[in-house]
């Protein structure tokens, strides 16, 4: 659709109390694509590729191809991302493109336009921003996904090493940069919020990291939107850290799960069955009614 007929907050909570609140990932890493008997080549990635769309479409609540692993096979690559968001959206499934583009000025608008807008060539449900040019940069990019019922998800905190010398930063007020990033967002969902609807502008925060969102002042109920949550499976977050990390805002999450999941590849029936083995354990944890 363009100019969709509902916002992607809404579309996302129906997905989520429908089929449980996982995002599943389509990574065809070179490892991964090897596990599955198949050749690290674009008819090896193409065959990853269509057949986690065969599995996952209509069966969890929304998918996040990775758009670097496609890109490396260039030209070819890229139409074959384009073809599995295209086959997402017939399949009425969400799709979040992971793309954390982040820029200024006309180039984030064009970004913008190319996965955002009415005539994306390469449409998705959501995609991922990176704010660190500053979270006000991402403005074209927000505006364009509410105008088209479209929506976003900006990194906040981050599990890997790295992040934390930038988002973990207080500024001269005080206040962390992972925190001004969460307010933003809650300022983008005012208006959902007011509703009592979720709102299209995500948060990507990783489960794995601890205490972090408490010793750095984040609200993450007020943030208002969904909350993007790698870490767990592969990457080890437990029941107890999820619980943890995401007190308050439990039913805002919408856990990221790739390698757990395509570890049961490569027969489609036996990755539906993992995905949705995997979207009841988070429900379980999360605690939000089937």
């Amino acid at each position: 659709m363009s100019a969709l007929d509902s916002t992607f907050g809404q579309r996302l909570r129906a997905a989520m109390d429908e089929h449980g609140p996982l995002c599943a990932g389509i990574d065809p890493h070179r490892g991964l694509v090897e596990s599955w008997g198949l050749t690290y080549d674009y008819a090896g990635v193409e065959r990853f590729a269509l057949t986690c769309v065969e599995a996952f479409a209509g069966s969890v609540a929304a998918v996040k191809p990775q758009s670097a692993l496609f890109e490396v096979f260039g030209a070819k690559g890229v139409a074959l991302l384009e073809r599995v968001l295209d086959e997402l959206r017939v399949a009425g499934t969400l799709s979040v493109l992971d793309v954390k583009r982040g820029d200024i000025g006309s180039t984030v608008d064009a970004y913008a336009e190319a996965f955002l807008g009415e005539d994306a060539p390469a449409a998705a449900d959501a995609i991922t921003l990176s704010p660190y040019l500053g979270y006000e940069s991402l403005r074209p990019a927000i505006d364009l996904a509410h105008q088209t019922g479209r929506g976003v998800f900006v990194l906040a905190l981050t599990s890997n090493p790295e992040g934390a010398s930038v988002q973990h930063a207080r500024g001269v007020d005080g206040r962390s940069v992972a925190a001004t990033i969460a307010e933003g967002a809650a300022g983008d969902n005012a208006d959902a919020r007011g509703r009592g609807e979720l709102g299209s502008v995500g948060l990507v925060v990783g489960a794995t990291v601890g205490q972090a969102v408490r010793d750095l002042g984040i609200d993450l109920p007020a943030s208002g939107g969904p909350l993007l949550a790698p870490g767990l499976g592969a990457q080890g977050a437990t029941a107890d850290d999820v619980r943890r990390v995401f007190a308050g805002a439990l039913d805002q999450v919408l856990a990221s799960s790739s390698r757990d999941v395509l570890s049961a590849g490569p027969d489609a029936t036996e990755l539906r069955a993992r995905a949705r083995d995997v979207a009841r354990s988070v429900r379980e944890v999360v605690d939000v009614p089937a």
